[in-house]
């Protein structure tokens, strides 16, 4: 008898599988396209976008008896800023290096690995998608430019999706993006057979189009696309002053990067839109600038406008929507409301009626001020601000110099910066330092808030980081400098600052003696595809890449470029912008007075907070016995149904429970490195547990490479 030995070879490995996985009761078999809050199968817990779970076993009560249960160490280290879903028992996440794994979620044992044969990148993901239809079930995940569709249960590229398991996400943008930068860290929103993908894109002069697009989860095709930049003949082409914006190589953007949410009943796909480009100089973009920081509510099955709201008007602050919007429920005079809720950077919480769009609190268009200081800008009149809730978050507004930290060792040199800065909201961009505050990570951020959706209460951690934001003139008579320090400067100098020291305190490397850390591969990746904050930068020409590492590696002496060869073109606007520079005191600490970090719940059925207080703290001054300062913290929390309230976030590395009804601690643990994530709660064989990314790294913090989980002993 022949043994077929590529059939025998194949059954063995999906046999080596089968072992690996954890055994699956009926009652975990999901459907991708419904959410009963005891799952967690897709990005934050559902399309909804809650962060929400009703498993009950671990309790206000028992919950300060959470153990680890397991970890799994990823191959590489450094940002994992993604939220793990659970499916079949199966956990699937994105390493720091962009691998997927998946992993036995009772154990942490690794089933499979996907992205060891490509090549690896330094960048950050938020997680991936999940579809299932009876025994096709794929996991969708995006590296660089291309979404790929994975067989769930093997790793294995679905080799009918698109050119043998990949798609580019450009296929949807005009032939003008095919070489700009288009990445998503963002996981895509699933609505029965198509997914909608969020997009990261430069932010500065030459960027692609924002378009919301769909694709079909079987086959990859398009179907179907949203223009944000309207074209001729839609609605929202009016409002930018230039007839020609949706296809001028100076503007862009307009694109979703935070996430979708869905409201798989009524169909209506729910996008938050980020700025315009380039963020912070509008001269070559006047108007309004629709559909730029927007929520959009979209038909999902024709990408068809049903309505939207604008949050900020031509904006030049960089006041895009940072988290998906939560799809809540809420009361008004004995009526339950289907509503839509959407935390912003400024601070501000924003209601409306899903179907409708009406506000279900009163928004107000306040005059802010208009005159600019920057040539042919022309900020708009007036901005919309909720007259309930309140904003979680200070505003620089109310920054005087009795506000300067009493921890700082400099006071007066800070106070004199509050004293000479532009406090006032929604300030112009200038020459002179304007005070952002909250600054440009926003207050709410990408982590977004959790809510009790039946109830109507929002849950949400806010930063109160202070920056300093300057424009300053694009000097065309400066010095010749060497053709790779030229370079340098035309993209590098912002962030990494003239001398190659960078702003640590920021969140940006020194690159000086980069060599000795990063291959010479490792970094020419970086310059293509971004890493963590930075965009890259895929559309500079081979000669400038060559000569922008020559200046990194310090190798320009043995570096030649044949005579007369430029940089690819001028800078075309009169203003750059300055960098991004944090309000910090002598010791790298915020120059504002305490707290730095604050968690809230608040009930949007009324409009009223339930309570508030300071969340993190400061390592530093906490051993030399100072309060609680709160501290920066990016990722989200998860809240239960039965009272509880996880998150981790913050800068000083530690997990944390909460009781959701009054904010006290019940629960914290010193996790292996700060994860900058958000948690996912689930169920394997009756027991529940709670997993969540340790990546470290922003901020200055360790790196670190596990992923963890807590259960009950």
């Amino acid at each position: 008898m022949k043994i077929n030995f590529n059939l025998y070879y194949r059954f063995c490995s999906f046999l080596s599988i089968l072992l690996l996985l954890p055994s699956c009761n009926s009652k975990e078999k999901i459907d991708s396209a419904k959410n009963n809050y005891s799952t967690w199968t897709s990005y934050l817990g559902g399309p909804d976008r809650n962060h929400f779970s009703t498993l009950s076993q671990i309790t206000p009560e028992n919950v300060g008896k959470l153990k680890l249960a397991w970890s799994y160490q990823a191959p590489d280290t450094g940002q994992m800023q993604m939220n793990p879903i659970i499916v079949d028992s199966i956990l699937y996440g994105v390493t720091a290096a962009l691998r997927v794994v998946a992993l036995n979620a009772s154990t942490g044992q690794e089933i499979w690995r996907f992205g060891d044969s490509l090549p690896l990148q330094l960048s950050t993901s938020r997680g991936v998608s999940f579809w299932g239809k009876d025994d096709d079930k794929r996991i969708l995940f995006s590296k660089g430019s291309d979404l790929y569709a994975l067989n769930a249960l093997t790793g294995k590229p679905i080799a009918t999706f698109g050119n043998r398991g990949k798609i580019d996400l450009r296929s949807g943008m005009p032939k003008s993006a095919k070489d700009k930068f288009v990445i998503s860290n963002t996981p895509g929103t699933i609505f029965e057979d198509m997914i909608f993908m969020p997009l990261r894109l430069s932010e500065d002069v030459g960027s692609a189009p924002g378009n919301i697009m769909a694709f079909n989860v079987i086959t990859g095709a398009l179907e179907w696309v949203f223009h944000t930049i309207p074209h001729p003949g839609e609605e929202g082409y009016g409002t930018w002053e230039d007839p020609n914006s949706y296809k001028s190589e100076l503007v862009g953007a307009a694109n979703n990067w935070a996430g979708m949410a869905v409201d798989q009943e009524e169909a209506i796909l729910y996008v938050p839109t980020g700025s315009a480009a380039p963020d912070f100089y509008g001269g070559k973009r006047k108007g309004s600038n629709l559909y730029a920081n927007c929520l959009l509510a979209l038909n999902a099955r024709t990408g068809k406008r049903i309505w939207h709201f604008q949050f900020t008007h031509h904006d030049v602050w960089d006041r895009d929507p940072p988290a998906p919007p939560n799809l809540i429920t809420v009361e008004r005079g004995g009526k339950r409301i289907a509503a839509v809720a959407q935390v912003t950077k400024q601070g501000f919480v924003y209601v409306f009626d899903r179907k409708t769009g009406e506000p279900l609190f009163d928004i107000e268009e306040v005059p802010v001020p208009t005159t600019s200081t920057l040539e042919g800008e022309v900020v708009w009149a007036t901005q919309p601000i909720p007259v309930k809730p309140k904003a979680f978050a200070r505003y620089s507004t109310t920054l005087t110099e009795d506000n300067v930290s009493p921890y700082a060792e400099n006071p007066d040199s800070l106070r004199q910066i509050i004293t000479k800065s532009d406090k006032r909201m929604y300030a112009p961009p200038s020459l002179d330092p304007v005070l952002l505050l909250p600054g440009y990570d926003g207050a709410a951020e990408w982590g977004g808030a959790g809510a009790d959706p039946k109830e109507g209460i929002l849950y949400v951690n806010s930063n109160e980081m202070a920056w300093i934001l300057q424009m300053k003139a694009n000097d065309s008579t400066a010095p010749r400098l060497p053709f790779g320090e030229a370079v340098y400067h035309k993209y590098c100098v912002n962030c990494h600052q003239k001398d190659r020291q960078g702003l640590e305190v920021s969140g940006f490397p020194s690159l000086l003696g980069i060599q000795e850390r990063l291959s010479k591969e490792a970094i020419e990746s970086i310059i293509s595809n971004g890493k963590g904050m930075m965009t890259g930068f895929p559309q500079i020409s081979d000669a400038e890449k060559k000569g922008l590492l020559a200046f990194l590696l310090e190798q320009q002496d043995k570096f030649e470029i044949t005579e007369g060869v430029p940089l690819s073109k001028p800078y075309p606007l009169p203003y750059k912008h300055g960098g991004y520079h944090k309000f910090l005191d002598k010791n790298g600490l915020p120059a504002i007075s305490p707290p730095w970090g604050t968690l809230h719940a608040i009930d949007l059925n009324t409009g009223e907070y339930i309570w508030s207080i300071p969340f993190g703290e400061t390592p530093m001054l906490k051993e030399k016995g100072f309060p609680i300062t709160g501290s920066e913290n990016y990722g989200g929390p998860l809240i239960t149904k039965n009272g509880l309230l996880f998150i981790g976030a913050t800068k000083d590395g530690y997990f944390r429970a909460f009781d959701k009804h009054t904010g006290k601690l019940l629960w914290e643990y010193e996790l292996p490195a700060p994860a900058f994530a958000t948690p996912a709660m689930y169920e394997v064989e009756g027991k529940q547990y709670i997993a969540v990314a340790c990546g470290g790294e922003k901020l200055g913090t360790k790196k670190g490479n596990q992923i963890v989980a807590f259960a009950l002993e």
